[in-house]
């Protein structure tokens, strides 16, 4: 049995495995080690030498791991507002990988120490992953030293990966709050899309959504659904009520992401099951399953059907993370549908959220066609012409926008 130590003796273990530095890898979502940031942040010189590595969530995720000391290093596969310093400073490096493609990253890279927040131990000694999940077992095994952060609000899953109490170098017991998530008031563009994208889902059909707005305003959207089955990445709020309500007969997940009151409810009810990002993302485990609809947010589509789902104003402010996986698994499903979901304009209706075409690098190409959706309708780009894309983009744009929009695409059309 470890022997459980306070926070700074945690630190003190850590630097004097790594007195020249090394590889630390942290957790994410709603496993972040929140307690660990914060007494970094009060001796900053431990941090100097370390590299950090984990996947990050913008939104839920707000800790600048290389922005602890000048000399702190982090690679993460999503940029943040709270990261934008430590980037342009050149200590976070910045990787755009999908989730799957992270899983393999971490799963073959060894780690010099590796930071794991847990439940406490039941009986037999062992500690539930909890409601973090998604790329802590892809390290667990390939960590030198094993730092275990055992959470007082960390449920234990009742259907999900654990680890031996035993197997950890150092413990200490925390009760800081976990990261939650609150996607805030859903305003009525998110709620007339969210009835659109509902409308795409019949009964017994398995979904997928993503943060943010749509997202969750989609998941609420299916509560008079019958037989559905969840298969996320994370699922959010709006899942207390399906549950409720016996819309679902079954979720698989990767992460809650919440309230204390989501975290309890999914680790204790027996239809939810925590799965690992080996599993929830990997693409021959998505192509077996019928009718997966795939539901993601954008930030701009082009007439030809590319997706911009990370830049803004001409900077990196996100990354792909799961889109890609989730949506090329939705081709892959029989009855599968890829949906990309987006407010048709912005800015007041000033801004074009369909354009011509994009002016950075696409995180969906045009060789992976999907199905748009905005307030004003639905355009599946699935077989059709490049004209036949145009035409079913305009028409879900803005109003306001269609005009220039057309001469847009006359005006690319004669160029091509």
């Amino acid at each position: 049995m470890p022997i459980f130590k306070t926070m700074d003796a945690a630190i003190d273990a850590l630097k004097s495995a790594l007195p020249n530095g090394g590889r630390v890898f942290i957790p994410g979502c709603a496993g972040e080690p929140l307690a660990l940031a914060e007494a970094l942040a009060r001796r900053p010189e431990a941090a100097a030498g370390l590299a950090f590595e984990g996947v990050w969530v913008p939104g839920v995720n707000r800790t600048d791991w290389a922005g602890l000391h000048a000399q702190a290093r982090a690679e993460a596969i999503f940029l943040a507002p709270e990261w934008r310093d430590s980037f342009e400073a050149g200590q976070l490096a910045f990787s755009p990988l999908t989730y799957t493609q992270s899983w393999r990253r971490l799963s073959e890279r060894p780690f010099n120490i590796g930071v794991f927040t847990i439940a406490p131990p039941d009986a037999d000694g062992r500690c539930s992953l909890g409601v973090a999940a998604d790329f802590s077992p892809a390290v667990f095994d390939r960590t030198r030293l094993r730092i275990g952060l055992i959470h007082a609000g960390m449920p234990a899953v009742s259907n999900g990966p654990s680890v031996p109490l035993a197997a950890f170098d150092v413990v200490v017991e925390i009760d800081t709050p976990l990261p939650g998530y609150d996607a805030g008031a859903i305003d009525p563009v998110s709620a007339a899309i969210a009835v659109r994208v509902a409308a795409l889902v019949p009964d017994g059909a398995t979904v997928q959504t993503g943060l943010g707005k749509i997202g969750v305003a989609t998941l609420a959207a299916l509560a008079d659904r019958r037989g559905l089955w969840i298969h996320s990445g994370m699922v959010t709020e709006p899942l207390i009520a399906l549950l409720d309500r016996d819309a679902v007969d079954g979720v698989t997940t990767g992460v809650a992401l919440g309230s204390a009151d989501l975290y309890a409810r999914v680790a204790d009810d027996a239809r939810v099951r925590f799965r690992p990002v080996g599993d929830t993302h990997a693409i021959s485990t998505l192509a077996a399953v019928a009718q997966f609809v795939a539901v993601n947010s954008a930030i701009e589509v082009d007439l030809f059907g590319q997706v911009n789902a990370e830049w803004m104003d001409g900077r990196q402010v996100s990354g792909a993370g799961g889109l890609i996986d989730f949506l090329r698994g939705a081709w892959a499903s029989a009855g599968g549908v890829p949906v990309v979901a987006l407010p048709a304009s912005a800015k007041g209706d000033a801004l074009s959220r369909i354009v011509p075409r994009l002016s950075c690098p696409p995180s969906i190409g045009r060789g992976d066609p999907v199905v748009v959706v905005t307030e004003h309708g639905v355009a599946d780009l699935r077989g059709l012409s490049i004209e036949a894309r145009a035409q079913a983009l305009i028409a879900v744009a803005s109003p306001a926008h269609r005009d220039a929009l057309a001469d847009g695409w006359s005006a690319m059309r004669r160029a091509m």
